[in-house]
């Protein structure tokens, strides 16, 4: 018999991606935790595209890539990915087809957000997996970390 574990406190596992997005220097400061369906951290991940000049470097898509090397598989059902920043497009379509169960993130993305706000990619019942989506967990600390980021470079 199969023991059902508690959900992961949304709320905390934020924090844990906040903490790891504050930690950011010269990217933009998101970053992803990815949590096995117990609750244990697979992943903890940032931004890296500028470092590593690959476009698709961003925090969800590492996470997703250390987590399935973590699982040695590239299906991550019952896993919770959570984001300082609603994912793009690219980062939903990636999403999609790791079998993520649930995405939980902060800041909306106004311009590109494939997580309900621009578009609703991952609950799109035309696909053959749906996500489950918690949107805006501490969005106002997540947003606060891209405000001040772009607000530096601006000045």
């Amino acid at each position: 018999m199969e023991t059902a574990m508690p959900p992961i406190d949304h709320f905390r596992a934020m924090a844990v991606a906040i903490k790891a997005a504050s930690a950011v220097n010269e990217e933009v400061p998101v970053s992803a935790v990815l949590y096995s369906r117990d609750g244990q951290v697979l992943s903890i991940s940032t931004n890296n595209r500028i470092g590593t000049n690959d476009p698709t470097g961003h925090a969800e898509i590492v996470a997703l890539r250390q987590g399935a090397l973590a699982l040695k598989d590239w299906r991550l059902d019952g896993c919770t990915l959570v984001v300082t920043l609603e994912p793009c497009i690219m980062c939903a379509g990636a999403i999609l087809a790791s079998r993520i169960e649930t995405l939980v993130f902060g800041a909306y993305d106004l311009r590109e957000g494939a997580g309900g706000s621009v578009y609703d990619l991952l609950r799109d019942r035309r696909l053959n997996h749906t996500v489950e989506v918690v949107p805006g967990v501490l969005e106002s600390e997540c947003s606060q970390l891209l405000s001040n980021f772009f607000g530096t470079k601006r000045s």
